[in-house]
């Protein structure tokens, strides 16, 4: 929402903006709330504004609550402007915050008005991240960095003798200014910007980045030795491992911390573990990635080290490779998609009887165990990755446990609503499933939602807009049709046509193991762009995005009445063929959630059962 500083107060004091503002960013408005979004935009966005028209800056474009690229991040106030002296465009990132005091907690991290809790991030150190990925993800922007600046306001704070913040290196992107340094950053102000009519316009306008895959991208902070931006929660996890590495260093044999880190698809949790990696490895700090998912593990392989795959395979490892790991032979061991973890009884001799299954294994083989999470994703049955277990065997360890919950989702552009959308189409949320023109109505939200009535259709969807773009598209499927061998045609392998509807028919994803010509191996369907001939399963689709995605429902799982049914019979999922009842309808949707959140800018669904197509015509219209 934008407008100059001067016409936005004027809107704020006729009880005009906050509603405004509720229905741009998707949040319910109440008139008479004092907590929440609600409650801070009252008290902190005149204190902006007036500040800026004192100063005589109130001709200067302001963005309230201007979503960051590809994140569902919004900075509270973004002045648009160009540079006094240069006339060169110039952009202030602003956080403002409502805090009277605030005790520094650990690097980077802070508590604030005595609240208990997980830490936050230093205000200072929340936006020089923000100004980072703007850059990161407007090219206009990052040519000329010095254009983009940031300052944290904390308008009710005051320094006095037990003000800690200013223990904090800061720089163009990351200034603090309190309630008693109002001059200073009056003069910043002026100093930095001057308002000019279109600059608001020439930002909201400017291209931005294609798309990035999360995982490719956060793995390259590997190779290049540079770390892919955290925000938020993402840095605190970030910081709360570093914190707990650093104890375990220095407590001379203490008590272990295992961290807990739960979040969504597209939180982020495949970043944060690879920039752990990143950092922990620079540090000579003894650390091994891990995760049952072995598209996941080859592709991060073929990606980080190309040339040598022997040493990949000494990085990136899978869970069940710490068996026979002895007592902390490892410093830190970072759990990617926990969720994956599995119960068995090959554990060593001094917990057998008491404990089972791999997450004891990966406790015991690290001083610092470090698990990423997302209780929603286990899709099998033999997945044991939850918070509770995670909680109850680092109890029954003795280990100290430190959470950290994280917030927005990262992928589907972004968007704070598909997510919701999704929870809600499937029957995962309490709230009945709503259509997502009446959920996004009123709101800025460009995620891209539709269905289709056919297959071809489909992939004819994901053909547009992929064509002459530099965008990518996969379609993926719920196993509901036989995954065949491969089969020889004029002297050489082909795939079969497994997925067959009406006079449609695509190959399921490659065997593992076996090469086919022009096909890439089952773990490179996501990341290679020859993967789009095939249809994706759970398996090969989980931990990966792509910028569009098509997803076909089979007939696991229906609309019947109105309600969803799972049908045990549909299914071709071996996982899943010995479950029954509640856990396997559970499964079945946890499944489908995965692969419509997959997308980065969309999504497109059709279902094999007309029944259920219709059911989803209704609720993308």
């Amino acid at each position: 929402m934008q407008g100059s500083a001067r016409n936005l107060l004027r809107e704020f004091e006729e009880g005009k903006l906050v509603p405004a503002l509720a229905a741009h960013v998707g949040v319910r408005y109440r008139p008479d709330e004092e907590h929440g979004e609600i409650g801070a935009w009252r008290r902190s966005v005149p204190a902006l504004l007036g500040l800026l028209c004192d100063c005589g800056l109130g001709d200067l474009q302001v963005i309230l609550e201007y979503q960051l690229p590809y994140s569902p991040k919004r900075v509270d106030a973004l002045l648009c402007g160009v540079h006094p002296e240069t006339g060169l465009p110039a952009y202030v990132l602003v956080e403002l915050k409502q805090w009277e005091n605030a005790k520094v907690v650990g690097r980077g991290l802070v508590r604030y008005n005595k609240r208990k809790g997980q830490p936050v991030l230093h205000p200072a150190e929340q936006v020089r991240r923000y100004c980072l990925h703007l850059l990161g993800f407007v090219p206009a922007l990052a040519r000329t960095p010095s254009c983009v600046k940031g300052l944290a306001y904390l308008h009710n704070a005051h320094r006095g003798d037990d003000w800690q913040l200013d223990d904090f290196e800061c720089d163009d992107y990351s200034r603090l200014y309190t309630a008693d340094q109002l001059g200073d950053l009056a003069t910043d102000l002026v100093t930095s910007l001057r308002a000019a009519d279109d600059a608001a316009d020439r930002l909201t306008r400017a291209r931005r980045a294609p798309a990035r895959a999360l995982l490719i991208a956060a793995a390259g902070s590997v190779t290049a030795r540079t770390d892919f931006v955290l925000l938020d929660e993402q840095q605190v996890a970030f910081e709360a491992v570093r914190g707990a590495v650093a104890d375990a260093f220095g407590n001379g044999g203490g008590r272990k911390k295992v961290v807990l880190v739960r979040g969504g698809p597209g939180t982020g949790k495949s970043a944060i573990a690879l920039n752990l990696y990143s950092a922990m490895a620079r540090r000579e700090v003894k650390v091994v990635h891990a995760t049952g998912s072995k598209a996941m593990t080859e592709t991060l392989r073929r990606s980080v080290f190309r040339e040598n795959q022997r040493q990949g395979e000494d990085v990136f490892k899978y869970f069940n490779n710490f068996a026979r790991a002895r007592q902390n032979e490892l410093d830190v061991v970072i759990c990617d998609e926990a969720h994956r973890l599995r119960g068995q009884a090959n554990v060593p001799e001094r917990w057998r009887g008491r404990l089972r299954g791999q997450i004891h294994q990966l406790i015991d083989a690290a001083k610092v165990p470090v698990f990423l999470l997302d209780d929603h994703q286990v899709v099998r049955p033999g997945e044991i990755g939850s918070p509770r277990d995670v909680l109850e065997i680092a109890k029954a360890m003795d280990c100290q446990v430190v959470e950290v919950n994280l917030d927005g989702q990262f992928r589907c552009g972004g968007s704070p609503l598909f997510d919701q959308w999704v929870q809600r189409l499937l029957g995962l949320a309490e709230e009945a499933p709503v259509s997502w023109s009446d959920l996004v109505a009123d709101t800025d939200d460009e995620y891209v939602v539709e269905s289709v009535e056919a297959p071809h259709a489909l992939e004819a969807w994901l053909r547009a807009r992929t064509r002459d773009t530099k965008t990518d598209a996969r379609i993926a499927a719920g196993f509901c049709w036989k995954w065949k061998p491969p089969v020889e045609k004029n002297g050489k392998l082909s795939l079969a046509d497994d997925v067959r509807i009406g006079g449609w028919h695509r190959p399921w994803n490659a065997w593992p193991d076996v090469e086919v010509p022009d096909v890439p191996a089952t773990s490179f369907w996501a990341s290679d762009p020859k993967g789009f001939n095939q249809v994706g399963c759970i398996y090969t689709a989980q931990g990966f995005e792509y910028d569009w995605a098509g997803v076909i429902m089979g007939e696991d799982l229906v609309i019947r009445d109105g309600q969803w049914v799972a049908q045990h019979d549909h299914t071709e999922d071996p996982a899943l063929k010995e479950t029954t009842g509640k856990r396997f309808d559970r499964l079945v949707r946890n499944a489908y959630k995965v692969l419509l959140t997959r997308g980065m800018q969309g999504v497109c669904v059709y279902s094999a059962d007309p029944e259920t197509n219709d059911f989803l015509r209704k609720h993308t219209a």
